[in-house]
């Protein structure tokens, strides 16, 4: 995109070899395919007010070249600061202060990504059509050791719980099975016992 005695012009180029005016014209590179912007070490105030932080949110998108000057023309040239920086830290924050520790680390964690792209790509549609949002990763955030060692062991208490509810199963069903052979047997037994005890026709 070009300036012309710091006036935006409309005019857009691809990359290759173009001529400018010294000290009148000035010019900005844009990436118009898909790029990663990655924010990192990102504050999060759950709802019980435990602090934790995302250390890494990554964002996959593209800006629409033919929106380009539309895109820069309202939201300057660092458009991507104010629609995918400060919004993932706006979504990040919004998410930890309706939701628990525990939701936010175990049982929630793997709805982040789509909890929060989908937020970027309403409210960018609405706003700024020209970015397009493709992804996001979240990784898995940063919580303090104490509480990090009480996860841990309330994962390994559950993780021993499934495995002792699926061994009771599998006792439970060989006992069932036992005893529908055994049935099976003292049937075939029954039947085998009134064939040998049944009166013979005398033929007279």
């Amino acid at each position: 995109v070009y300036w012309r005695n710091g006036a935006l012009l409309s005019t857009i180029t691809d990359p290759g070899v173009h001529l400018k005016l010294p000290a009148i014209t000035s010019v900005e590179q844009l990436q118009v395919i898909m790029q990663t912007d990655k924010v990192t070490n990102i504050p999060c105030g759950t709802r019980g007010g435990v602090m934790v932080y995302f250390e890494k949110v990554e964002v996959v998108n593209r800006l629409h070249r033919e929106l380009v000057f539309e895109t820069v023309k309202n939201f300057t040239v660092n458009y991507d600061r104010l629609w995918i920086f400060d919004r993932v830290h706006h979504e990040i924050n919004q998410l930890c202060s309706s939701r628990s520790l525990e939701q936010i680390y175990i049982t929630e964690f793997h709805l982040l990504d789509e909890l929060i792209m989908h937020s970027l790509q309403k409210q960018i549609a609405l706003n700024a059509p020209g970015i397009e949002i493709i992804s996001v990763r979240v990784t898995k955030p940063r919580v303090p050791d104490s509480l990090l060692e009480k996860y841990e062991k309330m994962e390994q208490e559950r993780t021993s719980l499934l495995i002792s509810e699926q061994r009771k199963r599998v006792l439970q069903k060989r006992e069932e099975t036992k005893k529908i052979v055994a049935t099976i047997a003292a049937l075939k037994e029954a039947v085998s016992y009134t064939h040998l005890t049944l009166p013979t026709k005398r033929i007279v």
